[in-house]
């Protein structure tokens, strides 16, 4: 059971056994851009320059498994935030202009960076955002492939040619970057959404204004000093800290041409409303409660392994965790192997080699958590497994709620209706396919889903019928890889019209130009030194006037 749990997450565990003060080695030069030395102030980069803040105002960042202070955040101040923009403005026309070859191999050079600090990074996750060291591998590494996938970005930039749409006259588009661009970013995956938006902001041929969570900015200010290694120019990238004031100035930014959004559903909204207010391109990825649809037909231990991975790793704060599991047919011949499953998982510090499941965030996500189980518990639903009050062992100041399994779940209670963000799964149970499938679509988010079943027909009918953007067929969390595809969440999970990364990525941070043409013939002669009469030159247009024939031709 332990080698299925620990295939589940996917990654060997990391033998690290304290945590260590995180000064980075690069490229034979000590960092200390503030990814997690104890008490340390986190920096700000602009222009190319890891700068301490000015701020009067600043931010604990605590480690959730022991509540100490890893870092101290400013909040950016007004002039530093429109220093930060401007040298965004100031470096666009040149970075616009240098040759799409020369950005991909900045990214070239990012990716191997990236490989080679793994570890680092993945220690600033585990220690400010509390998730395993395997988890937090994962974070870095999913976050990788969009960097990777920036490398082979040109057939996305590619426009389109129709020769001779009119006699003589060729038309053609290209795509162009915006200009300045933003990026907020949530907690939960410190390193890899940042790669979301970086990558695919710059290479396309953006200047970016990023602002990492501020419970956790370490991961990102490694990044962004790899970035630097690799040959960003300064400007291209600048990083701000702060809370919805900096959020705030970031939407009415007159030079700020579009934002790019993960996090919470009240965030989401208020920035998509707002920069669209301000005249912005906004991408807003909100938040979930993603359904596993389980057939009476589907394999049972896999089916489980998959359930207990996709709602408990990284404690359930994954916008693609799944929250609730919809039996078909019923619970009872699945509620045993998944309590045995569940019980088998291992609470603890994400810096320990066992662990499976760490702490949430901060008190009040537990605060959250907590509540919500009793508010299940009191509106009907059995709570099989409780884990509210777990202690673990010399960390009795964590943010720790263990593996929480719900059964008899209806969708009328808060438990169901509430994202809960942390380790609990709400099982309900229907008697057809046709129910199931009501249940997923009458719930107002739409990120992910997935189906267990070894019936192609079943699948079939899901994943046609199903008001869900990403679908997983026997995959718990269906995330898709960023070579072809994009994150496309639907209905309350996005706001927007071009989703992130991939394709619609790409077409998100740039904007299509398109150019007509027309060259008179005579013009060959001219090349070769002969000089065109007047009257020749009328011929050529067949005495017609242009513009007044056929609107422009």
């Amino acid at each position: 059971m332990m080698w299925s749990l620990r295939h589940v997450r996917g990654l060997a565990l990391s033998n690290e056994g304290s945590i260590v003060p995180l000064f980075l080695e690069v490229s034979n030069r000590s960092i200390s851009v503030n990814s997690g030395s104890k008490g340390e102030n986190v920096k700000l980069l602009i222009d190319g320059e890891f700068r301490e803040s000015r701020s009067s105002s600043w931010i604990d960042v605590l480690n959730p498994a022991t509540q100490e202070v890893v870092s101290r955040l400013p909040l950016t101040t007004n002039q530093e935030f429109n220093e930060a923009v401007q040298s965004a403005k100031d470096a666009f026309p040149k970075w616009r202009d240098t040759a799409l070859p020369n950005r991909i191999r900045v990214m070239l050079k990012l990716q191997d960076l990236i490989r080679k600090h793994t570890d680092e990074l993945a220690l600033s996750i585990t220690t400010e955002q509390g998730k395993t060291l395997s988890d937090a591998k994962g974070d870095v590494f999913r976050g990788l492939e969009v960097v990777e996938a920036s490398c082979g970005i040109a057939p996305f930039l590619a426009g389109d040619v129709l020769e001779n749409m009119a006699a003589g006259i060729d038309c053609y588009s290209i795509r162009q970057p915006l200009g300045v661009v933003a990026g907020i970013c949530p907690f939960n995956f410190p390193a890899m959404v940042p790669l979301w938006m970086i990558p695919v902001a710059v290479t396309s041929g953006n200047t970016m204004v990023l602002k990492p969570s501020e419970r956790d900015p370490g991961a990102a200010m490694i990044l962004a000093d790899l970035a630097l290694q690799a040959g960003l120019p300064k400007g291209v990238l600048n990083i701000v800290h702060g809370t919805r004031d900096v959020v705030n100035s970031i939407l009415d930014h007159p030079d700020i041409k579009a934002v790019a959004f993960v996090g919470s559903d009240q965030a989401g909204k208020h920035i998509y409303q707002r920069g669209c207010a301000n005249g912005k391109r906004v991408q807003s990825n909100m938040g979930a409660k993603n359904h596993a649809v389980i057939m009476p037909d589907a394999d049972v231990d896999s089916t489980v392994q998959a359930l207990t991975g996709a709602a408990f790793g990284a404690a359930g704060q994954r916008c693609m965790a799944i929250s609730a599991a919809v039996f078909v047919g019923g619970f009872e011949k699945w509620k045993q192997p998944l309590l045995d499953c569940v019980k088998a998982l291992k609470v603890g510090a994400g810096i320990e080699p066992d662990t499976d499941v760490g702490p949430v965030i901060s008190k009040e996500s537990k605060a959250r958590c907590e509540k919500l189980i009793q508010a299940g518990i009191d509106q009907g639903a059995q709570c099989l497994i409780d884990g509210r009050g777990v202690k673990v062992p010399g960390y009795e100041h964590g943010n720790f709620v263990g593996p929480t399994l719900l059964a008899g779940v209806k969708t009328n209670m808060d438990c169901y209706q509430d994202e809960i963000f942390g380790p609990v799964l709400s099982c309900l149970e229907v008697d057809t396919l046709d129910e199931a499938l009501a249940v997923v679509n009458s719930n107002e988010h739409g990120n992910g889903t997935a189906i267990f079943t070894r019936s192609g027909a079943a699948a079939r009918r899901f994943q046609h019928e199903v008001e869900v953007g990403m679908v997983g067929i026997n995959v718990p969390i269906p995330v898709p890889l960023p070579f072809m595809f994009s994150f496309t969440g639907w209905r309350g999970s996005f706001a927007g019209d071009l989703h992130m990364y991939g394709k619609a990525g790409v077409h998100f941070f740039t904007q299509p130009k398109t150019i007509t043409t027309k060259w008179n013939p005579e013009d060959v002669a001219l090349c070769a030194g002969a000089v065109a009469s007047t009257s020749s030159a009328v011929k050529g247009t067949g005495g017609r006037i242009p513009g007044l024939d056929r609107v422009g031709a």
